[in-house]
């Protein structure tokens, strides 16, 4: 009787699949995995719950395909650095604007994982429209092996005659996420429930499928603050929740907003 239940509600991961430099990733469903029936089964009938539906129906609108690369030398990221004047970890993401799949790329400061070879690199990227035909590539990102990508990326960055020695030594892993944004799908008041639902004693709802005013879903941040909350009035603490940052309204952020817009 005082046992409680915290429920992570969806997956914004669940049915991902991997592929290889050979062979493509495949697009998996919600029946894959148990993350979404579970919180199917709790909605039944009981509309104070939510809406999953609204969340795990729409594959089409909410995957896309990122995908990890591994290097044994420096060669790309020199390439890199040079071509934007950043090192690697001090530039965000930076975005082929050109490509039919969208994509982004990032290259974190090295080593980026606890021992790593000096001689190892690793960056990630990913494509927002896996379905569109390459530039260069011609089908689509969903159907690409490692190899491809790292061609399709490669002739988009001119590469030239650095592209082959860097792909014969590169494993690139391609990921496909069916649900990545599900959480940004149109949704009304009442599609997701409330971290604590009006009567509930002994359990919760938390992670990113959950209504908490004004935060921001995508975020790690937006989870901690659901098992915070949670924890909070489950327990009665007294514990103050941390404020939403509410950068809309911060004089510094809008400027530099302003700046960004017109540069």
């Amino acid at each position: 009787p005082n046992d409680l239940v915290f429920v992570t509600l969806g997956c914004m991961t669940e049915g991902s699949s991997l592929g290889s430099m050979k062979t493509p990733a495949v697009l998996n469903s919600k029946e894959s995995g148990g993350a979404w029936s579970l919180w199917e089964n709790m909605a039944k009938n009981r509309p104070e719950f939510g809406h999953p539906a609204v969340f795990a129906n729409h594959i089409e609108q909410t995957k896309w395909q990122s995908f990890t690369v591994t290097l044994n030398d420096s060669a790309f990221f020199q390439f890199i650095e040079d071509f934007t004047g950043n090192e690697a970890g001090t530039g965000g993401l930076f975005t082929l604007v050109d490509s039919n799949w969208f994509m982004s790329i990032v290259l974190a400061h090295q080593p980026h994982f606890i021992n790593q070879p000096e001689n190892i690199f690793v960056f990630w990227g990913y494509g927002l429209f896996p379905d569109k035909m390459g530039n260069f590539v011609n089908k689509p990102m969903s159907d690409c092996t490692g190899e491809e990508i790292l061609i399709e990326l490669f002739q988009h960055l001119k590469l030239g005659d650095k592209t082959q020695p860097i792909i014969d030594s590169a494993i690139c892993i391609p990921c496909l996420m069916p649900f990545i944004t599900s959480q940004f799908m149109p949704r009304v008041k009442g599609d997701r429930p409330e971290v604590v639902p009006a009567g509930a004693k002994n359990f919760a709802f938390i992670g990113q499928f959950c209504e908490i005013p004004d935060d921001v879903v995508f975020t790690v941040e937006y989870s901690i603050r659901s098992a915070l909350i949670a924890v909070c009035q489950l327990l009665n603490l007294k514990r103050e929740i941390p404020p939403v940052f509410k950068g809309q309204h911060d004089v510094a952020v809008l400027f530099n907003a302003l700046k960004t817009m017109h540069r």
